[in-house]
């Protein structure tokens, strides 16, 4: 008997295993039905008339050209490689926030995971790439599940006035979730070129926006559509159809820096954004950045050094670091992102209250801008270098 059900689940899992391999190839060799055009528009330094790219120089796909034998998600699906475990799931908060948040100069800020933020301040509700979905997938249940449960309960969220959608990777442009805002709260949605064709197919109204573009929200605040370094896809084939974009919010106090999902690139677009103006509170990714054992980076994802770099180049009093623990999408631990930044911050001098991980669902009582303060170093360089002991054991 127990011959026979190892050999039943056998047979199953070689069978599902050529699903995935056939589906994959579908994708990969016969799919120009979804090569969908998103935006047609004049040709400009980053648009061919066809599609985007980065002006400081192409994606490369993680790992190289040998995208099997290194971190393609051929082989996330057959199995867990170099990469280390994750917890099943993360014990963590949730927050109540208010209706609003009016008292002058007051600005409230909870991580709710992965790259979603709610902002509050101005009277203003503000969200970031929201995702209350448990998979980052087309095809739930295959592919990235939700290990940390939203910082915020859906139900508990106030009346969301204005949503951020960097680009339309599965993790970031959450169609259910959004769906679900808009059916309810009618924001002021802004993105970039393309993303709005998207949206508007599933009874989303968008704003999208050039970078250098602008979206008026009231009087005194806006939403500047910036350059990042990324790119952009929904099956495969329709790669840079859409634009990838940060965002700086502009308001009376200080600015909102929104990195969305980016890599260094030429590590101009920090000091790009602040020249809109002072920067009180930069929203940076710090993980998905290692697609293979020993890698400190990748080309679309910063990681925690990059990160301090963008906060020193964005001149901001404040950053909360987004965009780990929430799905495993590469190759780091659970909590390598947030220890490795607290290393490179020590050794950038920067104080733990400027720039430091927070917990899903920790309310942070963001304070009024300042310029930034840098102390001494609190780890010497060598310690930061690539190789170091210290830099080694957080791997």
């Amino acid at each position: 008997m127990a011959r026979l059900l190892i050999g039943t689940l056998k047979g199953a899992g070689t069978a599902l295993l050529f699903l995935i391999i056939a589906f994959c190839l579908i994708l990969t060799i016969a799919p120009p039905f979804l090569d969908v055009r998103y935006y047609a528009g004049p040709v400009s330094g980053h648009y061919d008339g066809d599609r985007f790219a980065n002006p400081d120089g192409a994606i490369q796909p993680p790992g190289g050209g040998d995208r099997l034998r290194s971190g393609s998600p051929m082989r996330w699906l057959l199995g867990p490689g170099a990469r280390p475990e994750w917890p099943q799931s993360v014990a963590i908060g949730t927050d109540r926030p208010p209706a609003r948040v009016t008292a002058p100069g007051a600005m409230r800020a909870v991580w709710v995971g992965h790259a979603t933020m709610l902002v509050q301040t101005q009277g203003l509700n503000i969200l970031t790439d929201p995702i209350w979905s448990d998979y980052a997938t087309p095809f739930p249940p295959v592919g990235p599940k939700r290990v940390m449960k939203p910082g915020i309960d859906f139900a508990a969220l106030p009346r969301i006035d204005l949503i951020l959608i960097s680009h339309n990777h599965y993790d970031h442009l959450d169609l259910p979730t959004l769906k679900r805002l808009w059916a309810r709260d009618r924001p002021l949605v802004v993105t970039g070129l393309g993303n709005d064709s998207l949206l508007r197919a599933n009874g989303i109204a968008a704003q999208a926006r050039d970078w250098g573009g602008v979206v008026p929200v009231r009087p005194g605040i806006s939403v500047h559509v910036t350059r990042s370094h990324h790119w952009s896809t929904r099956w495969g084939t329709d790669r840079s159809r859409a634009l990838w974009s940060s965002f700086v919010v502009t308001l009376p106090g200080g600015n909102i820096f929104f990195a969305g999902d980016t890599g260094a690139g030429d590590m101009k677009w920090p000091a790009e954004a602040a020249r809109l103006g002072p920067v009180r509170l930069a929203i940076l990714p710090i993980g998905s950045f290692r697609f293979q054992p020993g890698e400190m980076a990748i080309d679309a994802h910063i990681g925690p050094r990059e990160a301090v770099q963008a906060f020193e180049g964005l001149g901001a009093t404040t950053a909360i670091p987004i965009h780990w623990g929430t799905f495993r999408l590469s190759y780091e631990g659970w909590d390598t992102p947030p220890r490795m930044l607290d290393l490179f911050r020590r050794c950038a001098g920067i104080p733990r209250r400027a720039f430091a991980p927070v917990r899903a669902g920790q309310a942070v009582d963001v304070p009024p801008y300042a310029a930034p303060v840098r102390g001494r170093p609190e780890a010497s360089p060598a310690q930061c270098r690539d190789g170091s002991p210290e830099l080694n054991a957080l791997k």
